[in-house]
């Protein structure tokens, strides 16, 4: 395990606020941690990218948001819908949840062609939810690569709603993607040895609500050092 002073998680960081019940005061102060803090982006609901969008305007975080989200099962129409309003708000980046039923049948083209239009409507980086603890291993590995000939930008683990991110996931993710894509960790990321690990097994984003923990958490390191 690196120790704090050789990984620094933060620029990972993907700051994240998907709790249903939040409201438009925890949208903007996830804004100003973002930009306080240096996190790569906000990823909220998409009811709040125009918000979002206002309050990082000219600041260097990334406004993020979710499509499909939690379970995908919407349809492939309302699924590009959703994205290219998104897009018009002013969204940076897609986390897109892919239709899991459509993969655990076999409809693998249809799935192909859900993310595809989305990524080719939109121009975004899409990154495509696997939602792996769902999924067998052979699924997993189906499921990103048609999600790489789709042209995601990102391999995405989990929504968080269904199990939590695990270094075993993201390196058979980086196993499959190479340097072709971005690996993204989400769901249960709560501590910096979880961030470390995750970033040493190859993820190159973290999705995750306690980046502000994180930080304390090195900061009371660094003192302790």
């Amino acid at each position: 395990m690196s120790s704090y002073s050789e990984i620094d998680p933060i620029p990972y960081i993907d700051h994240t606020v998907l709790d249903p019940t939040a409201g438009s005061d925890r949208i903007d102060q996830a804004c100003d941690e973002a930009d306080r803090y240096g996190f790569k982006s906000v990823c909220i609901y998409p009811c709040y990218v125009a918000r979002a969008v206002e309050r990082l305007h000219k600041k260097k975080p990334r406004v993020c948001t979710v499509i499909g989200f939690p379970s995908g099962g919407n349809t492939a129409a309302t699924k590009l819908y959703e994205a290219q309003e998104a897009m018009e708000l002013g969204a940076q980046e897609l986390d897109v949840v892919i239709n899991l039923s459509l993969l655990k049948s076999g409809q693998t083209d249809a799935m192909h062609r859900e993310i595809a239009q989305i990524c080719e409507a939109t121009d975004l980086p899409v990154k495509a939810i696997l939602e792996m603890g769902l999924l067998t291993v052979p699924e997993q590995q189906l499921a990103a690569e048609v999600c790489l000939d789709a042209g995601v930008a990102f391999l995405k683990t989990s929504t968080g709603w269904a199990g939590g991110a695990t270094v075993e996931q993201v390196r058979l993710l980086k196993a499959i993607a190479g340097n072709r894509v971005g690996i993204k960790a989400s769901g249960g990321i709560r501590s910096l040895a979880q961030a470390i690990a995750l970033i040493e097994a190859g993820a190159t984003r973290l999705g995750t609500s306690r980046g502000v923990d994180i930080i304390a958490e090195m900061k009371a390191g660094k003192g302790n050092s």
